[in-house]
């Protein structure tokens, strides 16, 4: 029987103006605003105030407005008759000095609305290591879209060159298509690799295995991986050049990650050198998890370091769009029981990760202060300086990264068995003035700081690893608050009022009840919370 087609009326309109094109569904209209009207923002009516205006331009406001000082909701003019509920007005306020401006190869900085030069592509038939287009598609349609298993892809070829009079297949078998893959060059950041080892005196006749073996650590370049997802055109609506803050109805509203409080605060740190006035500050946001791993040969243990950037929207790193990277394997060393808790051993293992850390980020250190010229998804270059923005990790690896003992916060110098008590928040110039007064001892004691070991922060410019950690949801609020510690509390809260029968009879009860409540839709955050700072 014929499949009957469904017809589906075109009545979605392009929302860029001046455009008659209409579309059956949302996704055809956003891949049409991308391809054809790049420039054109359609999440959102704003208006884009840049500080230091002149009176009458555009984007000139009043300062007190600007500032917060004034209500922008009174600016806005009122809404027609009839309209009980207009739209909130949005207004977008973008760092007045370190503000993205466009550049040459050479770095000099041009016109506004200069269009971007010329892309340098490859010959239109050079399809190396390929012999033409149609050999590329077949290796990504086998490798990629319907991952063919390797006996499958000879089966293939097989067959394939056993056609009388048909041309020879493009690969022999699986692994020449591999071996193909892996020669591509274009767009492929090589992976590279490094030795560590204990580099300490060993006493004669001590044999413990980690003090003489060697740990492998796998990595790429994150200065190049960096400049790949900038020059990512499928980012190039979605990215912010410069620190933002965005209102909404007059009240401040945190949304992406430039919007936030720490990027505007970088970049008046920046700006105090005249060189880097005009170029855009990128943070870098690093992720790892020693629980996510795979055991290698030996005695290693590696787990992954992730890479991404703060200047792509929210929605585009979510959406697992290649704006977040594997840039590294870092390796964990074991030992048996009787070393694995000695203070030596531990020590070791610290500097291990530390070390990887800083090695592996090297490459980004000379543009942390002078700007580098960067190409962008948009065609355009720009002046760029980076920064090492927020670390995401569970707590154990915050306390890790933060080089305090376990059970402290990574964040706050409250004492674990004193939360009320005199605390302040950690900085890297606290703990180097704890150095300079008191012992090893007291330090551990009195402030649950692990003196023999410095975070891989401490070597680069404006990093202080104890404002680039967040808490941890999932272990101290979720599973910590929550689950080990009020739920564990009220269940023998119920033991011991009721029999252990009702008791499971009321648990069950609860338990349905949460299960019946909606899912939670997120919502953005306005001032007042904290996700934004």
């Amino acid at each position: 029987m014929q499949k009957r087609r469904v017809f589906r009326p075109r009545n979605i309109p392009c929302l860029s103006p001046g455009c008659t094109r209409f579309f059956s569904n949302t996704s055809g209209r956003t891949q049409h605003m991308n391809k054809e009207h790049a420039r054109f923002d359609a999440r959102e009516p704003q208006e884009d105030v840049q500080m230091g205006s002149p009176p009458g331009s555009p984007g000139g406001r009043r300062a007190s407005s600007v500032l917060g000082g004034g209500d922008a909701a009174t600016d806005a003019s009122p809404p027609p008759p009839g309209l009980a509920n207009p739209e909130p007005r949005r207004r977008v306020e973008h760092h007045p000095i370190l503000n993205g401006r466009l550049c040459d190869r050479d770095g000099n900085f041009v016109l506004p609305g200069t269009a971007p030069p010329p892309t340098e592509r490859p010959p239109p038939d050079d399809f190396s290591p390929y012999e033409q287009r149609a050999d590329f598609d077949l290796a990504d349609l086998l490798y990629r879209r319907v991952q063919m298993s390797a006996g499958a892809i000879d089966e293939l070829m097989q067959n394939w060159a056993a056609r009388p009079g048909a041309p020879d297949p493009p690969f022999a078998d699986h692994e020449d298509l591999y071996n193909t893959i892996d020669a591509t060059d274009l767009g492929h950041v090589p992976w590279q690799s490094f030795t560590i080892r204990y580099n300490q005196p060993i006493a004669p006749g001590d044999v413990t295995p980690w003090k003489t073996q060697e740990y492998v650590v796998h990595f790429r370049d994150p200065r190049l991986v960096l400049q790949q997802q900038l020059a990512n055109p499928d980012f190039k609506s979605e990215m912010d050049f410069a620190p933002k803050r965005v209102f909404v109805d007059g009240r401040r509203e945190y949304e992406d990650f430039m919007s936030g409080n720490w990027a505007w605060r970088q970049a008046d740190i920046i700006v105090e050198d005249p060189a880097t006035h005009g170029s855009t500050f990128v943070p870098i946001i690093l992720g790892s998890d020693k629980t996510t791993v795979s055991v290698a040969t030996g005695q290693n243990e590696y787990y992954p370091l992730y890479m991404s950037n703060g200047l792509v929207h929210n929605g585009v790193r979510r959406a697992h769009r290649n704006a977040v990277t594997l840039i590294g394997f870092l390796a964990i060393p074991k030992t048996d029981r009787e070393n694995q808790d000695s203070a030596e051993f531990r020590t070791f293992r610290r500097n291990l990760f530390h070390g990887s850390l800083r090695y592996i980020l090297q490459s980004l250190k000379p543009g942390m202060t002078v700007p580098e010229v960067t190409l962008f998804g948009d065609g355009h270059y720009r002046r760029v300086i980076y920064g090492l923005g927020p670390y995401i990790a569970d707590y154990p690896e915050q306390v890790l990264l933060a080089c305090v003992v376990q059970g402290w916060c990574p964040r706050c110098t409250a004492a674990r068995d004193d939360l009320d008590g005199p605390s302040g928040r950690r900085s890297q110039l606290h703990t180097e003035t704890l150095f300079d007064v008191l012992n090893h001892a007291d330090m551990w004691d009195q402030y649950g700081v692990i003196p023999d070991v410095l975070p891989f922060t401490w070597e680069f410019p404006r990093a202080d690893i104890y404002e680039l950690l967040s808490p941890d949801l999932l272990h101290q609020v979720i599973k910590g608050t929550f689950k080990d510690h009020l739920v564990a509390w009220v269940g023998e809260y119920l033991d011991s009022v009721h029999s252990k029968t009702e008791a499971k009879k009321i648990m069950a009860d609860i338990d349905r009840r949460i299960a019946a409540v909606p899912p939670f839709p997120g919502l953005r955050t306005h001032e007042g919370l904290s996700s934004g700072d």
